[in-house]
Formats: structure tokens, sequence, C-alpha cells
């Protein structure tokens, strides 16, 4: 079992292996061994209380990973701790920290848990833009978010997100946004992406662009999202290490390949059915469990999902959920 702890500014709760074990000296999330007859929600909670001196309250389920070591393999249970008692503190001696997702190095960590650190550094909330119905440009002088543009009034209006206080006292949003304008020509998209990205750096929201590589070259963004059949033409994770690169994927083969490349995560659709692919099969939640569970990369559930849908997406296996109209109410 594992235990993500986090604080009220977003930091997660860290803890030092002792010397003398196994990857001793590296740093890891608290928690431990699953215990005969105990549920998963009663080991994380014994194990919580011997370590830190904690009471949980209530905790959920974010994702499961297995590693392969070389002489053992490790299934790791993690779980959001999402109300407890007491203040924490190292009663075994270990020392601990508070860091921000985007502050752990991944190399201090043991390897099996750094999928874990990808995973805190992803949003459960993945919005996907549409030019068409989102206002996201319009053809005058005035930038998007001035006029019918995202981040307006007329569009914060139909979304909850930007319309919540958060964004007006510049306060940090748990949302990821994927750029989709395809009915734009590469200067709209550019001009737009460049607006975009400067407004969500004010927010700490990062920015995916969903467009051809060579298209938005030196056009400022936290990363790109690739196509399904851009995803099985390459034999290596593409471009800068530090971008987040993800990709859209529809069956085993494509999860498959953005795991082996190293992607930081994969969008999985259609899960239900939509208004904008009626005609498409949609796999429903057995068959996203089935293909999800041995994948150590995140997967977002798209189609056919609200935000509303993020417990019941992480109980089968999701990062998060990731949609166009769920956000405006619509499926």
């Amino acid at each position: 079992m594992v235990g993500i702890i986090r604080d009220t500014n977003g930091r997660v709760l860290i803890s030092q292996r002792p010397p003398q074990v196994a990857h001793g000296g590296c740093w890891e999330f608290p928690g431990g061994k699953v215990e005969r007859g105990e549920t998963p929600e009663q080991a994380l909670a014994r194990e919580l209380a011997e370590e830190l001196g904690i009471q949980v309250v209530s905790s959920q389920p974010l994702r499961v990973v297995r590693h392969v070591y070389p002489t053992q393999t490790v299934l790791l249970d993690v779980r959001q701790v999402t109300d407890f008692i007491g203040i924490p503190h190292g009663r075994e001696g270990q020392p601990l920290a508070w860091q921000l997702p985007t502050a752990l190095d991944p190399s201090v960590f043991p390897a099996g848990d750094r999928p874990i650190i990808n995973l805190l550094r992803l949003p459960p909330l993945l919005q996907i833009t549409d030019g068409a119905k989102s206002l996201l440009f319009e053809k005058s002088p005035q930038p998007p978010f001035a006029k019918g543009g995202l981040f307006s009034p007329s569009f914060c209006q139909r979304n909850e997100f930007f319309s919540s206080p958060l964004w007006k006292r510049g306060v940090r949003v748990d949302l990821l946004i994927q750029l989709r304008a395809h009915d734009r020509t590469d200067t709209e998209y550019n001009q737009l992406a460049r607006q975009l990205f400067a407004r969500c750096e004010q927010h700490g929201v990062r920015l995916v662009l969903n467009r051809a590589p060579d298209r938005v070259i030196n056009v400022p963004r936290h990363g790109l999202h690739l196509t399904s059949h851009l995803l099985m033409t390459l034999t290596e994770r593409p471009y800068s290490a530090t971008e987040l690169i993800g990709a859209s994927c529809h069956d085993a083969a494509q999860l498959a390949q953005a795991e082996r490349l190293g992607l930081d995560y994969a969008l999985l659709s259609p899960v239900q059915k939509t208004a904008s692919h009626p005609d498409a099969t949609p796999l429903g939640w057995a068959r996203f469990a089935e293909l999800v569970e041995s994948l150590a990369l995140p997967v977002y559930a798209l189609g056919g999902v609200t935000p509303a849908d993020v417990p019941l997406a992480q109980s089968h296996g999701a990062h998060g959920i990731a949609g166009i109209r769920g956000f405006f109410g619509d499926r």
C-alpha cells in the first residue's frame, strides 16, 4: 500500500528509507505491505499510523502500479488520503519532507515509485478544446480571450472551471488543457497557442498542443499530444524529455506502444457513446478497466464522460477523465 498525503499547498509527503534496507537512502511515499486478512484500506491506515502517527479517515484509489525488479515483482496499490487526523511525523526516526510533485527527483526514488511521480504530476482533468464549439478564435483583431475566446466571459459562463474564483485570484488550477483547433490555419493556431500559453502560465495550468510537431516549432507549450497514427510510426520517445508527451489510443496495441515509448499519458476512447461519434462502438467501463489494468502509464477516459465521472473512472483504473463537450455539461 502506498499513501499519497497532500498539504493545503499541493505538496506531497515523502520519507527516506533507512540505509540498511533495500534501496536504502532513497526517498519513497509512505506505506507498507498488506497483512493477511486486511483490506487495502485497513492496511494503509495501519501502516500510516505506525510510520507517521496519523489516523486515516478516508482514502480513495489512484492507481495500481506493477514493477519488476531483478529479484522480485512488487504491486503498489496507490491511494490518495483525502482526510486524516494528526500531524505526520517520523515515528520510526525516518526523515520526512513535503515537496510539490513537479519538484520530485525520480532519480532518488526506487524505480517502482517513479510511475507514481508521473501520476502525481498529472491532474485528473484534461480539457480538450474544440475550435468550433468553444469559440476559441475570433476572426477579428481582438485576442481570443478578449471576445468569445478561451477565458473570455462567454466561454467562462459555460465552463465551471474557468468561471471559478480560483482563476480570478490567480490560484493554481488542477487542470491540463489540450489545444485542439483543427479548423484553424497554422498561423491562427500558433497565435492562439502563444496567447493561451501565457494565460495558462499565470494559473499554473499546463498546455499541450494537438498539432503536428513540425507545424508548431518554437511555439511555447508544456507538451505535445500525438495522434494514434503518428504514435504507431515512432520507434522512440519523441521530442524533449522535459515536455509532457501524450497520445490518443483506441486499443491495446496503441496503449502498449505508448507505454513502450515512455510517454507521459494516454487517452483511451470512446468509453461511452458520444454525440460527436454516434457510430463508434463504445468500450464500456469493464473493457476499459481490462485494457488499463496492467499499465503503469496513466490513462484518461474519453468519450461520454464529464468531470462528475472522475471517481467512477478512477475506480476502473483511469487516472482521470478527458473531454470536450463533457466540460460543458454535454455528453
